[in-house]
């Protein structure tokens, strides 16, 4: 069984993500073959809220040139996690806005 930290790998700190924090909604880099349920699980133990849905996408890697070669950034999985109206909300993100 994969540990909560083995799912969550990093927060994505943008602009864009950053307007869903006050609508409670948490952007986070996971595990490719990460599933929605292992997402909210690792979330609500990492964080201690409580976890009302799961939006997972893939999202490719961009094209990237540097001098005569050219290939691609890698490919990566992201879930935007919204927290239920009466959890409490994460402190990494609040502190950042």
């Amino acid at each position: 069984m994969k540990s909560a930290q083995d799912i969550i790998l990093a927060p994505v700190i943008t602009e864009k993500s950053m307007t869903g924090v006050g609508q409670k909604k948490y952007t986070f880099k996971v595990a490719p073959n990460a599933e929605k349920i292992e997402i909210a699980k690792a979330v609500e133990e990492l964080f201690s809220v409580k976890v009302q849905k799961v939006n997972t996408m893939h999202v490719l890697g961009r094209k990237r040139r540097q001098g005569y070669n050219s290939g691609f950034t890698p490919s990566w999985k992201k879930a935007i996690v919204t927290l239920t109206a009466d959890s409490k909300g994460i402190e990494f993100f609040e502190s950042m806005a």
